[in-house]
């Protein structure tokens, strides 16, 4: 039986996803979750395993990229639930105890797959450009090719800052990106105006 605990948000997402990589029981568990994970319209963004003698199974989900928001604390109580039984069940399990923590990735997540860009829509980011200047602005659209983000012009301190014309930039020409913590913002360009301080939402 395990022990199982829900977190709001983690900024595990790249141990976990080195560890699946490296790790096959990682890479067992990630298999063995992901369908159940699906099944209750989420996306399986890591399984991370913290070895020894009581195992910790770290799992982080997230919404599909299509949806806006962040998982709340009552959906990650619902999975953990769920991800638990099926590890409780599991055939190939060798009756080690374990604890569960199940979590959504924190707003300290790196931005390296467009699923993540995708997500990152309304939201200020700073973007780390190959081969070129450094970008701070808001994600206005995302596609196949990149994303277009409006950048924040620098003004002086006190003013508030203007936003010069989208760019696009392509994602071969992004190393990464980073969500930047704002309290509010006001609407504009078509963009949601939203919550994006520290919360339960990624």
């Amino acid at each position: 039986m395990s022990n199982a605990e829900a977190t709001a948000s983690s900024d595990q997402t790249a141990t976990g996803k080195a560890e699946a990589a490296h790790n096959p029981e990682a890479a067992r568990l990630r298999a063995l979750l992901e369908p159940s994970v699906q099944a209750n319209r989420l996306y399986l963004e890591d399984v991370a395993i913290v070895p020894g003698s009581h195992r910790v199974v770290h799992v982080v989900v997230d919404l599909p990229q299509e949806e806006t928001g962040g998982v709340s604390l009552d959906v990650i109580a619902d999975i953990s639930k769920v991800l638990s039984d099926v590890l409780d069940n599991d055939p190939a399990d060798d009756g080690r105890p374990y604890d569960l923590e199940v979590s959504s990735p924190g707003v300290g997540r790196p931005l390296t797959e467009p699923r993540h860009w995708h997500r990152a829509k309304g939201r200020m980011v700073k973007v780390n450009v190959v081969q070129g200047d450094n970008v701070m602005g808001r994600v206005q659209s995302v596609d196949d090719g990149g994303v277009m983000i409006v950048p924040e012009i620098a003004v002086k301190k006190g003013m508030k800052p203007k936003q010069g014309d989208p760019i696009k930039l392509p994602f071969d020409r992004i190393r990464n990106g980073k969500v930047e913590i704002e309290f509010s913002h006001l609407n504009g360009n078509g963009l949601e105006t939203e919550h994006n301080g520290p919360s339960e939402e990624a």
